[in-house]
């Protein structure tokens, strides 16, 4: 009996054990967040506020405006519609009629405000047919191109209605309601569905061609895929893009869907991206992997076990300590880091690395088990991880990508949480990749938006200004 219950003792502390594991990893899987792994933001919890993200640290300065700083004041200007005179009858002490008393000080205030909106502007074209008295042949007179229904809207509602959908996010039916609040134009739900895809069949014609040939010659190009829901299931909109240009596509994560945005394929510069192996076919082109994700997964493992993953902080410490190096070396003008700097950056790097794989490769858990995938990682990626401190036009994250495709976030959580087509996706992103361009070059979405609807798109001159 005494036997029986030493194995039976035996085997439920090889349980609890095992249960003690499992609880810890489901601990550190929970306690997950933006800032330890590749989750939005908008995922984490509200009620926990995340660990610090950023890996600056504080300047020791108060929020709000800086002592010394210029400010901004509304100005009074010198014409203004309406100028009422507050002039005082009697004085307020004696009561004295001040009819024809010295004006000693006069104060300016002005109020600012809006009017109701206008009605509409209507524009009649009356297109005169004249017969030829010598070959009796019908010549009409010229019409304007946007001009080709009996009754339609004009440039400038499309372009407001087009700027709201996808320069705004709105969705149609709250779109439809403010075109008639704001501007006076009562549009129904089908105009405003609509004209979303008849500026991506506009911008298809010559745009997205000019921005994908640009996009193809830049030295430096940042790629970013991020999951949309459409049509009741997932897809994927892909963002190529520079800090002047920008081009989105939907499709799958395949590599031939990747290829779809006819940028990649042939692609001869650097491709600075996440860690996402559906790039890797892309064999002409260099690869550089983003600084702030493995920031995110060394930060996973250093908070999980401080102690045991010291390699962890050490790596975190020198890829910051790089970005530091490189950045010092641009501003003074520098096209390479000082050889000693170089080879101080790899020594650190080699050491924090094969610390990761020594420590974990005898250790059990699932911790340990991801923790030395990680240092594999590194081993595997030091070329690719490294580009930035090796070619500094090469910048250390990928942010310029994720910025220019989070867009589609924001459309899709305030179209309560997905589209209804997937055609309805691929619109947005072409339209999207327009005022997107333009916003970096400065130019105004509703203008944009006008020419696109009067004349046709507005077309980069370059890969970035002159």
């Amino acid at each position: 009996m005494i036997a029986g219950q030493a194995v039976h003792i035996e085997t439920q502390a090889g349980q609890l054990e095992a249960l003690a594991a499992r609880i810890t990893e489901l601990e550190r899987r929970l306690s997950s967040d933006s800032s330890t792994s590749s989750k939005p933001p908008s995922s984490d919890p509200p009620y926990r506020k995340p660990a610090r993200r950023s890996s600056r640290g504080s300047a020791g300065r108060k929020p709000g405006g800086q002592p010394g700083a210029s400010g901004s004041t509304m100005p009074l200007i010198d014409n203004p519609n309406e100028t009422i005179i507050c002039d005082p009858p009697v004085c307020g002490d004696c009561g004295t009629d001040l009819t024809g008393a010295p004006v000693v000080s006069v104060t300016r205030r002005q109020v600012t405000d809006v009017l109701e909106p206008p009605p509409p502007r209507v524009t009649e074209y009356q297109i005169i047919g004249r017969e030829c008295p010598c070959c009796t042949v019908t010549t009409t007179g010229p019409v304007p191109g946007f001009v080709a229904a009996r009754a339609q809207y004009g440039p400038g509602v499309h372009a407001r209605a087009a700027e709201l959908l996808c320069g705004h996010y709105l969705p149609v039916a709250r779109a439809t309601r403010l075109m008639a609040s704001m501007l006076g134009v009562t549009v129904s739900t089908g105009f405003m569905a609509g004209v979303r895809g008849r500026a991506a069949r506009l911008l298809e014609a010559t745009f997205l061609p000019r921005v994908r040939d640009l996009l193809h010659q830049v030295g430096v190009l940042h790629v970013d895929e991020t999951p949309a829901r459409a049509d009741g299931g997932l897809t994927y909109v892909h963002v190529a893009s520079t800090e002047f240009l920008t081009a989105m596509h939907t499709g799958g994560r395949s590599k031939t869907d990747i290829d779809a945005g006819q940028i990649l394929p042939g692609y001869s510069g650097t491709i600075v991206r996440d860690g996402y192996a559906g790039y890797t076919h892309l064999i002409d082109a260099h690869h550089a992997w983003c600084g702030a994700h493995l920031l995110r997964d060394l930060a996973a493992f250093g908070r999980a076990d401080p102690d045991g993953q010291f390699w962890a902080a050490a790596m975190a410490d020198l890829l910051t300590d790089a970005h530091h190096h490189a950045q010092t070396a641009r501003a003074a003008g520098h096209h390479e880091l000082d050889p000693d700097v170089l080879a101080g950056i790899r020594r650190r790097y080699r050491g924090a690395m094969h610390a990761g794989i020594s420590d974990n490769t005898a250790r059990a858990g699932p911790l340990a088990r991801d923790a030395l995938t990680l240092a594999r990682r590194f081993r595997d990626h030091e070329t690719m991880i490294l580009r930035f401190v090796v070619d500094l036009a090469v910048p250390w994250t990928n942010n310029q990508a994720e910025r220019d495709i989070r867009p589609t976030k924001i459309q899709q959580r305030t179209s309560g949480g997905c589209w209804r087509t997937l055609a309805g996706l691929a619109d947005f992103a072409v339209v999207q990749s327009y005022l997107s361009t333009t916003a970096k070059w400065g130019l105004d979405s509703f203008d944009v938006l006008t020419q696109l609807f009067t004349t046709g798109a507005w077309l980069p001159p370059a890969a970035e200004p002159c």
